[in-house]
């Protein structure tokens, strides 16, 4: 089974890089702990869209695709029930 590919989420994860660059700034200049929390709370906000949309490309596509094997779908199954735990 061939991955699906994730690359248009990369424009996401380097807008979220600089985010975390803009709070380390933030930090090392002394700023507010509001603001700080505030863009920390962007930045979670921008993960959790980008874990969102690469899980739903997963069971369209992965889990999909396991469902004729039933012995991989069990597997594929525990695996995201796992990673989902964390």
């Amino acid at each position: 089974m061939k991955n699906p590919c994730h690359t248009e989420q990369i424009k996401s994860l380097k807008r979220i890089e600089g985010q975390v660059r803009g709070i380390q700034k933030m930090i090392d200049e002394g700023k507010y702990c509001v603001d700080i929390l505030t863009q920390l709370k962007a930045v979670k906000s921008a993960t959790a869209t980008v874990e969102g949309k690469i899980l739903e490309k997963h069971l369209h596509h992965c889990i999909k695709a396991s469902i004729d094997d039933a012995g991989s779908m069990d597997a594929k199954i525990a695996e995201l029930v796992k990673i989902l735990k964390r």
